[in-house]
């Protein structure tokens, strides 16, 4: 006899969960993953600079190459999150990792086909933003399936430190690249690097079969066996959902506005500093924060804390006094206090890790990938959005005050929704089934 509805999912992610073995060993193939996910993100706003002195851009022409990869990024993440659900994300990661590591690595070619080097750089992106989009509700939609719930939380702000850990050996090794041997060293760098852990990943720890099997359903879209029923309707009617994409939406788009002109104002800024300090520093210092957030989170819940209240305090640290330092750092002329609001400012945004990127699996395991792709589109169009207005702020008002501004006010609308609407109930299974 078939199992009840509600049962079924959860009984067949159960059965599925990694071993502690395994679960140790995919972790740090996916922190790996990770870092070369913002290795290759990273490598256009560690080179925009200088590339802008090179091919002549002003600012609002290098917001659209910047802003370009939020373009495509945006457009994958729900089907991202649904195949995800359907294939395994593991499966997705790995074909869109080798697809986006190749684009990275030809990225300096495809600038030098022509004249129109700003159609070219902005095509690029936006193909790897589309390759990029799918990865992390895939992983979302993976950790959720093959994790413990009690554990979530610390492998998720693991794997996730690896943005911080990637855009840190971009800033550090990138910066040398940029100076040694020009720009393109450093797409060459990030590309191939990405190419090596998509072949380890193939030969070590994914059968044949299996990507067969994968790339049969993307192709043909082949039936499985999986679950995947969406239950739409259920999930859009609870204001905690439409909390949640709220806040992964300022969180995101925060994110991206420093992340995409932090290296552009350091160097502005302060054109007599080292690259390799702005670069590295704030990102050193995420990587032990991404961390700490995961265990202080898993160590509150088990100590009896409820679940949503550890959430949102993790929310008031990651949107709430992360936009504080943002403020400072737009009202300093030091050097040295800069470089320490963007450290707090960074290591701070990632306590988002154990906070509304958990809440998303809390809310919706047997769909969290699907839900995850639907808030990171959010993320991603305010992202897309919130990068150019940032150019355009600082081509018009000739003050970078006005951007760090703009993170701050978006990362408040964020906390506020959360802090008012948040929860961490199931929202897929009906009233009957829901647990904190």
């Amino acid at each position: 006899m078939q199992p009840p509805r509600d049962e079924a999912p959860g009984d067949a992610a159960e059965d599925a969960q990694w071993s502690r073995p395994e679960c140790q060993v995919w972790t740090g193939t996916l922190l790996l993953g990770t870092c070369l996910l913002y290795c290759a993100r990273v490598s256009m706003p560690v080179c925009a600079a200088t590339m802008s002195q090179d091919f002549g851009w002003n600012k609002k022409e290098a917001g659209v190459v910047l802003s370009s990869f939020f373009w495509g990024y945006c457009l994958t993440q729900v089907v991202g999150g649904h195949l995800g659900d359907r294939i395994g994300g593991e499966k997705v990661i790995l074909l869109s990792a080798s697809a986006w590591g190749f684009i990275t690595a030809a990225t300096p070619l495809l600038a030098h086909l022509g004249s129109a080097h700003l159609a070219f750089l902005t095509v690029s992106r936006i193909l790897t933003g589309l390759l990029q989009g799918v990865y992390f509700p895939a992983l979302t939609s993976l950790l959720s399936q093959k994790v413990r719930e009690s554990q979530r939380a610390f492998t998720y702000s693991t794997v996730g430190a690896g943005s911080q850990f990637g855009t840190l050996v971009t800033g550090a090794v990138g910066s040398l690249l940029l100076d040694w041997y020009g720009w393109p060293s450093v797409f060459y760098f990030s590309g191939g690097l990405t190419l090596l852990w998509v072949c380890y990943v193939y030969r070590c720890l994914l059968s044949e079969k299996d990507l067969i099997l994968a790339v049969g359903v993307l192709v043909q879209g082949l039936p499985v066996s999986r679950h995947t029923k969406v239950p739409w309707r259920q999930l859009f009617r609870k204001p905690s959902v439409w909390a949640a994409i709220v806040s992964q939406l300022s969180a995101a788009c925060s994110f991206f506005i420093l992340l995409s002109w932090l290296p552009t104002f350091f160097k502005e800024t302060f054109p007599s500093s080292k690259g390799w300090v702005f670069n590295v520093v704030p990102w050193l210092v995420a990587i032990p924060a991404s961390l700490f957030s995961g265990l202080l989170s898993d160590h509150l819940i088990h100590q009896g804390y409820r679940t949503i209240t550890v959430r949102k305090f993790m929310q008031v640290m990651g949107l709430g006094l992360s936009s504080v330092f943002a403020l400072c750092l737009g009202r300093t002329s030091s050097f040295c206090k800069s470089v320490v609001f963007a450290s707090a400012s960074i290591g701070l945004h990632t306590f988002n890790h154990s906070g509304i990127s958990v809440n998303i699996q809390d809310l919706a395991p047997s769909c969290a990938g699907f839900l995850f792709g639907v808030a990171n589109t959010a993320g991603a169009l305010a992202g897309v959005v919130g990068v150019c207005l940032g150019g355009y702020l600082i081509e018009t008002t000739g003050s970078w005050t006005s951007v760090f501004n703009l993170a701050a006010a978006v990362s408040s609308l964020g906390l506020c929704t959360f802090l008012v609407f948040g929860k961490a109930q199931r929202a897929d299974l009906s009233p009957a089934h829901e647990d904190l």
